[in-house]
């Protein structure tokens, strides 16, 4: 079976619940069809670089999919007709990293960059 990252945007105004359902929503679609999915990772809100059918941000999702290419095409098609999905992108890959991601990575190191300048101005005061 290939090796698969799919990155999807779900629209701006839907919650994080609502993109953890579309997530299992996919993940089964991927399990029905034989594959099966190992990381997922929620990138959060992020802005977007331009408009995309009237929506300035989108929440990011990472899913690393093993699974025949009949699998990933019946999620993409599924993805194509969900109101709540704007984009998507899947690329075959020789091999799925264990590791976060670098998004992950830039978010906990942002996250210590923070709790660091927190120290800090506690620090002086």
């Amino acid at each position: 079976m290939a090796l698969y990252e799919h990155v999807f945007l779900a629209r701006q105004d839907v919650s994080a619940q609502r993109v953890d359902e579309l997530v299992e929503q996919y993940k089964g679609v991927i399990e029905t069809a034989g594959g099966s999915v190992g990381k997922t990772e929620y990138w959060g809100l992020k802005s977007l670089t331009f408009r995309i059918a009237k929506n300035r941000k989108a929440h990011y999702t990472l899913m690393n999919i093993v699974a025949p290419h009949e699998a990933v095409d019946e999620m993409e098609r599924q993805m194509g007709i969900n109101e709540d999905v704007i984009r998507f992108l899947t690329v075959r890959v020789d091999e799925l990293e264990d590791e976060p991601s670098v998004q992950m990575q830039k978010k906990e190191r942002d996250e210590r960059r923070r709790r660091d300048r927190e120290r800090r101005r506690d620090d002086e005061e």
